[in-house]
């Protein structure tokens, strides 16, 4: 454990490439659902707050430790036996967190699966909830269906305004496997949420214009418009003069009115 005798802590986060592509995030159902039983309700919440101090801070995040109990409602104080002290023993205890040089804190940003020893622990209804997880988790085939199902559903409800978590809920009482129904409803929002932007986002000085529909003529080119515009607009040509002579209005040629003349 880190010296917490000071009003703050700093907290990093600790980087495990097995763990963080194996593992679920603190505020995966998963968690809720499996690792609670294992860490307590104290100790989980600490765990998804430092979560998110990390997400708005990766670098690093200075926590207020009395702050940081009040917000949890763990009561004052930093004494050994004090509530945010022992949550964070179990934290160190369970492998979630660990003392690293300077003073730092480093907390997982995914926990594992639980191993079978916990899972024993479990009571029995969580622990044949668990059983069903983990097997709709080995079957590919049947994890796909979940999820096009899954994702159909999400689809509609995020269309009609519904948050994830709410979404999440839905698909759960809809017997889809939690796992799917969370990553579900993060695919429909942010589909819904592209859809939005596209259709909010101005067009573009120079876009190119869309093609005619199928089976439409094409429009025809600037400069053929302003061809047939000046056309339209000019004067018409006089009339052609015939060979030898001059037309004049009734169409005859001079030749042919001194034709008549001498005869």
């Amino acid at each position: 454990m880190p010296d917490l005798s000071l009003p703050t802590l700093t907290v990093v986060s600790w980087r495990d490439p097995v763990i963080d592509a194996l593992g679920y995030v603190p505020t995966s159902t998963y968690v809720e659902r499996y690792w609670l039983s294992i860490l307590g309700p104290s100790t989980t919440w600490l765990v998804r707050h430092l979560d998110q101090r990390l997400v708005e801070e990766p670098d690093g995040a200075t926590v207020d430790l009395d702050a940081t109990a009040a917000a949890l409602g763990l009561g004052a104080g930093r004494g050994r036996h004090s509530p945010l002290v022992r949550a964070l023993h179990r934290c160190c205890q369970f492998g979630l967190a660990r003392a690293v040089p300077d003073a730092h804190l480093a907390v997982r940003r995914h926990l594992p699966p639980l191993t079978r020893h916990q899972i024993d622990r479990l009571p029995p209804s969580i622990r044949a909830s668990h059983h069903r997880w983990t097997a709709t988790e080995r079957d590919a085939g049947v994890l796909d269906a979940h999820r096009r199902r899954a994702r159909h559903l999400a689809l509609g409800l995020a269309e009609l305004g519904e948050d994830v978590a709410t979404t999440t809920q839905r698909l759960v009482r809809f017997e889809i496997h939690p796992i799917v129904a969370e990553e579900a409803a993060q695919w429909a929002h942010r589909l819904v949420r592209a859809r939005t932007e596209a259709d909010a986002a101005p067009a573009l000085p120079g876009a190119v214009a869309p093609a005619p529909p199928t089976g439409a003529a094409a429009p025809p080119p600037p400069a053929a418009v302003a061809d047939l515009a000046a056309r339209r607009t000019a004067p018409p040509p006089p009339p052609a003069r015939a060979p030898g002579g001059t037309s004049d209005h009734s169409g005859r040629s001079e030749r042919s009115d001194q034709s008549d003349d001498a005869a």
